[in-house]
């Protein structure tokens, strides 16, 4: 994976596998956009278009193409059984 992929992370407040996910990529500096759905209840659309549903937490990860527009190439749901997979995409950037 190059450098132009980042990732966005869906969560809910009341969600223990979002705050575990968040707190890991904070411990180990790692750069996200965080997307807090019981803050923001319109991002469920969003949710729904990437992955079919509405479970948190949610990793999307983008590459940009030349003019801007981001592409979805992966997504997972659920950080700690998804966690060698989310972490080897993560450090390949």
């Amino acid at each position: 994976m190059d450098s132009k992929i980042e990732f966005e992370l869906y969560t809910r407040p009341t969600c223990s596998d979002c705050q575990d996910a968040k707190a890991y990529m904070e411990a180990n500096k790692i750069p996200y956009t965080s997307k807090d759905v019981g803050q923001h209840p319109e991002l469920e659309a969003e949710m729904i278009k990437i992955s079919g549903n509405r479970i948190v937490p949610l990793f999307a990860f983008y590459k940009k193409g030349l003019l801007g527009r981001k592409k979805l190439v992966n997504h997972f749901i659920g950080f700690e059984n998804n966690k060698e997979e989310i972490l080897s995409l993560i450090e390949s950037r």
